[in-house]
């Protein structure tokens, strides 16, 4: 059980709240709108893939990072710098994580099994894009935005056009957010020679660029709203997750990171679940 705990510690497994409400948004939206009853098999392979590829994506990059985190006084107590796992105990963990993304992909449908590797090379790559650009915040963005339009290929093994306002609504928020995530090393990364926005261009103006990703992801959400025809719940729960938007950006000061964590996770979290919980009132209550 220790080491269960160990590597749900080095995936930050609680972090699967971004965007696993969204995955289900996307699953429950094309359920009813395709006018079916819920394949709850098919859910709980869905919900598999989400688990599987962010495990391999999270362990990936902290394997890819340990040295950079062993130099990071912030990141010197991960998992891998501190030896609680082993460097090849967390690839073995991203291989096998992997096979379990891909088989479940494979008991899906034909074209959610064909993506699959598209899918493993953007969230593993994305570990590699913080040497090489400052957009690597926007790269975290899309991997996590593929939740929503995954789920919604799984249930109707078609692209379509409401899944993607709610994968770019993912997108734009990830990346502002991962931005204020990241004001707190844009002093170390500029000494390692590491890219991000608020290494690139200072703090002021990295929440500035951050706010504005967030109005995007506001104005992705309303947009899915008036494409889906929502009624009062679903705006309830826009409401809310605009709100939360708003209150993350009035916790962080380019001066006072003391409240970085309780914008990046606590408000973050809290806003994609209650407007799955209002989505699913919408399409079900």
């Amino acid at each position: 059980m220790a080491a269960l705990g160990n590597y749900l510690s080095l995936i930050k497994f609680s972090h699967t709240i971004f965007a696993m409400p969204f995955a289900i948004i996307g699953f429950f939206t094309a359920v009813e709108i395709g006018g079916n009853e819920p394949d709850w098999m098919l859910f709980l392979l869905v919900i598999t893939c989400m688990i599987s590829a962010r495990s391999a994506a999270m362990a990936f990059n902290r394997y890819i990072d340990r040295k950079i985190d062993s130099e990071n006084k912030r990141t010197m107590i991960r998992e891998i710098p501190s030896k609680v796992i082993s460097p090849s105990g967390a690839l073995f963990f991203v291989v096998i994580s992997c096979v379990i993304f891909v088989v479940s992909c494979w008991f899906i449908n034909r074209i959610c099994f064909f993506l699959s590797p598209v899918a493993l090379a953007v969230v593993l790559g994305y570990s590699y894009t913080k040497r090489f650009t400052s957009l690597c915040h926007l790269i975290l963005g899309i991997g996590l935005s593929l939740a929503p339009i995954g789920a919604w290929l799984a249930v109707t093994g078609e692209f379509a056009f409401l899944p993607l306002l709610f994968s770019f609504a993912v997108l734009s928020w990830v990346g502002g957010f991962d931005i204020i995530y990241a004001l707190q090393d844009d002093e170390f990364d500029k000494k390692q020679g590491l890219h991000s926005i608020p290494a690139a261009i200072g703090r002021k103006k990295a929440l500035w660029v951050s706010n504005i990703l967030h109005t995007v992801s506001a104005g992705m959400i309303v947009y899915a709203g008036i494409e889906a025809e929502f009624d009062l719940w679903y705006w309830i729960g826009a409401t809310f997750f605009c709100g939360m938007l708003i209150y993350q950006h009035r916790l962080v000061k380019p001066n006072d990171l003391s409240k970085v964590n309780m914008a990046f996770f606590t408000s973050n979290g809290v806003a994609s679940i209650v407007l799955c919980v209002f989505v699913l009132l919408e399409l079900y209550a």
